[in-house]
């Protein structure tokens, strides 16, 4: 394996290259599926049936929590891959468990709101705007939890293996995750919750 050293670690094989192109593919597939999501929301709605619409279930402060906590946790795992860089993997380890407790924070609060929903009758089988939201919100409240366990995995690889190519390329792929799904909760947050608030 022939590495080049005038390059980050994550980018110095030509293995790990051809590994980060192909997760910019897989992306391309999932921007495809939260697109079909958010399409299956806008067209449903208003299809509230006898149940609530928007404004009635949602609550801006729970919101604002999970938009804070998850855009923190952007910022974490971008502190995380600059400290790999530096070569320092003891702060590198650092923002990351930081970053997964975000992500737990973040899925706590989602869970209460799940749980809120369904207290007040806004369950998946109430009418079809509450099963596309939920379905919705389900949706990358599954892929954050995931992102916490490859979170750990990796937490585990580097603190056995060390920083080198290998463990460098999965954490790099890991912050594009993380900050796609970041990316993906502004739109849930401003074309979901902040219209249906209005």
């Amino acid at each position: 394996m022939k590495i080049d050293h005038s390059l980050p670690l994550e980018f110095s094989t030509e293995e790990n290259k051809t590994k980060i192109l192909g997760f910019w593919i897989f992306l391309g597939a999932e921007i495809m599926l939260f697109a079909t999501l958010f399409a299956g929301y806008f067209t449903l709605v208003d299809r509230t049936g006898s149940g609530p619409s928007a404004g009635e279930i949602f609550e801006i402060s729970p919101v604002l929590i999970e938009t804070f906590v998850l855009l923190t946790s952007s910022f974490t795992i971008g502190l995380a891959i600059h400290a790999m860089r530096l070569g320092n993997k003891k702060a590198m380890l650092a923002f990351f468990g930081i970053t997964i407790l975000l992500g737990l924070g973040f899925l706590s609060v989602e869970i209460y709101e799940f749980i809120h929903y369904v207290h007040i009758g806004a369950g998946l089988q109430t009418s079809a705007f509450t099963a596309i939201l939920l379905t919705t919100l389900g949706t990358h409240g599954l892929h954050v939890t995931f992102g916490i366990f490859w979170g750990l995995a990796i937490m585990l690889q580097v603190k056995k293996r060390g920083l080198n190519p290998h463990t460098a390329n999965k954490s790099f792929i890991f912050s594009l995750y993380w900050h796609f799904l970041d990316v993906v909760w502004i739109f849930i947050f401003s074309f979901i919750y902040l219209k249906g608030l209005m």
